[in-house]
């Protein structure tokens, strides 16, 4: 092992029984790194078949965590039984056969799935007292969170695209939002997020580690990954930040061409009748884009001003899981032709 100036050793003493009742003495080298964050008894390893992560959650307090496990159940089950009726309600009403719907219902599957992709695994960590995950599920985990909040960030964008289409040119809406430009809309967006979730889980995987890594989130979030991380991460934080700015950058930048237009289409219209009518198509959308990007802000800001994590992590719950929980109510109530198809299917199942 090369030397380090810098580098502090200690000896631990450890007898052992040896031979004819004596004892021998063992000495071991307790080598202590020069890093921020890594403190290690050898030299750091990727050691992705043994290592493991903690995932310190909320609070250690216990009294706190039956407070916690019925506030993360039932937002889960809210979760899924709102965007379940939207999913429902769309597939089983013909009229809701459109572009728009279309896609309100694989946003609302890609909102099932973030949901579940951090969600259970805290449930279970309360349930069991065990918040251990292994590198793999690490990965996994921030692998298919990075794909479904990838995902509803495009079709939001596409979303907007399409209501940019029904607003500026409503005579042309079902030649140019035809079911062959619909169905690769979708296929792109998935690729797009797919290429997304796999660079940054290629990125942490190329990380190194100490055993049994204590991260103050409840979810593997990358940031405290690369913070955690034993090795120099500056490389990786530009790569992280220039993928943010590719893959979070243009979907906004289409958000905001699309409402540019749509608003500017909209003041044309001479009675206000019309202009509320116009713009009313556009309202769930709209609150449902400020909800995702202002929650995603938010946290980001926060994250950059205070240096607690455990604040983060509690941040964090906003845009993970309060804005898939609220995205169908958004939808349902701001729209008639949803709750109507939501009364009849609960109409023909009762």
């Amino acid at each position: 092992m090369p030397a380090n100036p810098e580098d502090k050793a200690s000896a631990i003493i450890i007898h052992r029984a040896g031979k004819g009742g004596g004892s021998e003495l063992l000495v071991m080298t307790q080598q202590r790194y020069s890093t921020d964050h890594c403190l290690c008894y050898v030299e750091p390893q990727n050691l992705t078949g043994v290592l493991e992560f903690l995932l310190l959650g909320f609070s250690d307090d216990p009294e706190l965590q039956p407070v916690i496990f019925s506030l993360f159940l039932s937002m889960y089950l809210v979760t899924m039984l709102g965007n379940l009726l939207i999913i429902l309600a769309v597939s089983s009403d013909s009229r809701l056969h459109t572009p728009m719907y279309l896609f309100l219902s694989i946003l609302s599957l890609a909102d099932i799935g973030f949901t579940c992709t951090t969600v259970p695994k805290v449930i279970l960590d309360i349930k069991t007292h065990n918040r251990v995950i292994s590198h793999v599920g690490c990965l996994t985990q921030l692998s298919f969170f990075n794909l479904f909040g990838c995902l509803d960030s495009v079709l939001l964008t596409v979303m907007a695209y399409d209501r940019f289409v029904a607003v500026c040119y409503p005579l042309y809406y079902r030649v140019i939002m035809n079911p062959r430009l619909c169905s690769l809309l979708i296929l792109v967006s998935f690729l797009i997020s797919l290429l997304d979730s796999q660079l940054h889980c290629l990125m942490m995987s190329q990380l190194t580690f100490c055993v049994n890594v204590e991260i103050p989130h409840f979810f593997c979030d990358p940031p405290q990954l690369l913070k955690l991380s034993c090795n120099d991460t500056s490389t990786n934080k530009i790569v992280m930040y220039f993928l943010g700015a590719i893959f979070g950058g243009i979907p906004v930048s289409g958000i905001l061409f699309s409402y540019t237009r749509i608003v500017s289409s909209i003041l044309r219209v001479p009675s206000t009748g019309g202009k509320y009518k116009a713009f009313s198509t556009c309202g769930s959308h709209l609150s449902v884009v400020c909800l995702f990007y202002g929650t995603g802000l938010g946290v980001y800001l926060s994250s950059a001003v205070s240096r607690s994590p455990r604040k983060g992590a509690v941040d964090s719950v906003m845009y993970a899981v309060v804005v898939p929980m609220l995205n169908p109510f958004i939808y349902s109530l701001r729209n008639r032709d949803i709750k109507r198809a939501l009364l009849r299917l609960l109409n023909r199942r009762a």
